[in-house]
């Protein structure tokens, strides 16, 4: 097992790694931007370096300064949290060149599982149903067109690297397709240097679910069940739970088969997520694959009484996974809501400013995880996202009825959170009834 890890990382992901650190005994380095100076979970650190400014490009993403970081703190592992260099083929090359673990999967399976067309072809060489689509990256509008028109409208245009929904537009006739290709090429340009786009047909009304696995190097993978993240905005999600409400226990196999499979075929190892699309007759679609751990895993492990952030530990130390999948047993049901600094009467515009007064829900079935606290100011310089409440209990109804309460309970003051949205989505009939999908918060807020 490691003897320090450091965390290039912040906030609510950066401290649930330092815990999980401390619960195997190992030492945890965290690094902070200037505008993260004085963080209260930045105490619960066995050592705290500063990398530099709040802009991301001088400290978070800013690879020689957490390599520098992680020299001078003797750290023999770097986990990379979510977000930021958690899909840097780039960075976790640099880590193994430098005799550094990087706790994640290594860089060549990184590299073709990050590229959306390069994975669409593994699923595809590994059986696994996929979206009707290009063969590859498009490379102008006319071809494009061509596509199109031979998979029928409408078509989703996505890049081919990056995720969050950015580089992605929805066509529904030629006239859209010309103005859509253009603008997705140029935000995946500004979002990820690369403008390569690539064509899928658009399944109307689907639900999104993903599949938690866990890899070693020995080439054994596990899973630990489905997410359903239907509830989304522009393509974010805001609200994910577990089990998926409406798949049987047959599809629910063979779509946990089918993520194996694809991992397997990736030569994987550590946490990843594959996604894909549902639809109204049980049938899914790959999309794509997340190569770290995500936003949402609390709702795995609380179904299935594992601990991923350890598991990634001890995986990237060279361990064996010591389960079987008879060991993961799926209890219960798993309610996240993600809560932003935004206001979503006012188009979920950020709102950034000082929490003066902070006071979390308790009580039974919740957990809260988040580094927020009063009197710590919200940057404008990164992610909205202040925590994830999290709501289970033994049936879906009794899951939202927690959840519900609990987000009455919640206060954050004075700013602005989506605390309202998630309440207004929960306590809406077709939610509770879970006839929902990927457009139900466009459709309905």
């Amino acid at each position: 097992m490691f003897s320090r890890v450091l965390i290039a990382n912040r906030g609510e992901i950066a401290l649930r790694v330092i815990r999980a650190c401390h619960e195997l005994g190992i030492s945890a380095v965290a690094v902070f931007s200037e505008a993260d100076r004085g963080a209260a979970y930045l105490d619960m650190a066995d050592e705290a370096i500063c990398i530099g400014p709040a802009v991301p490009a001088e400290s978070y993403l800013n690879i020689p300064r957490i390599m520098s970081a992680a020299e001078i703190t003797n750290a023999d592992a770097i986990h990379p949290g979510y977000g930021f260099l958690a899909e840097n083929e780039n960075f976790a090359q640099i880590c193994k060149e430098c005799g550094i673990t990087f706790i994640g999967p290594p860089p060549e399976a990184m590299r073709l599982l990050g590229n959306k067309v390069e994975a669409r072809k593994l699923a595809k060489k590994a059986g696994v149903s996929l979206v009707p689509g290009s063969d590859g990256v498009v490379e102008n509008i006319e071809q494009g067109l061509k596509i199109a028109a031979g998979i029928g409208y409408p078509v989703m245009i996505k890049a081919v690297a990056g995720g969050g929904g950015r580089g992605m537009r929805v066509a529904h006739n030629e006239m859209s397709f010309r103005s859509g290709f253009t603008s997705a090429q140029a935000e995946a340009t500004a979002a990820f240097g690369d403008g390569s786009v690539y064509l899928e047909k658009l399944i109307v009304e689907p639900r999104h679910v993903e599949v938690q696995v866990m890899a070693d190097a020995t080439g054994k993978v596990l899973h630990f069940y489905e997410r359903d993240c239907s509830i989304q905005r522009r393509h974010q999600k805001m609200i994910e739970e577990s089990p998926c409400p409406v798949i049987n226990e047959k599809t629910r196999q063979k779509l946990c088969e089918s993520a194996i499979r694809i991992i397997k075929h990736a030569n994987y190892v550590n946490a990843a997520t594959v996604e894909f699309l549902l639809d109204k007759d049980q049938h899914f679609y790959f999309i794509e694959v997340n190569t770290r751990i995500q936003v949402e895993h609390p709702v795995s492990e609380m179904v299935t009484g594992r601990d991923l952030i350890k598991m990634q530990l001890q995986v990237a130390s060279g361990e064996k996974l010591g389960l079987t999948q008879r060991d993961i047993k799926h209890r219960g049901v798993a309610i996240e809501c993600r809560i932003n600094a935004e206001d979503p009467a006012n188009g979920f515009s950020p709102c950034p400013g000082k929490i003066t007064r902070f006071i979390p829900p308790g009580g039974p079935g919740i957990r809260v995880d988040t580094h927020v606290y009063q009197g710590w100011t919200v940057s404008p310089s990164y992610d909205s996202m202040l925590c994830k409440l999290i709501a289970y209990r033994p049936t879906r109804d009794e899951a939202i009825a927690t959840m519900r309460r609990a987000l009455s309970e919640f206060v954050i003051e004075p700013i602005k959170t989506t605390i309202p949205a998630s309440l207004s989505i929960l306590s809406h009939n077709l939610f509770v009834k879970s006839k929902i999908d990927t457009e139900f918060v466009e459709r309905n807020f």
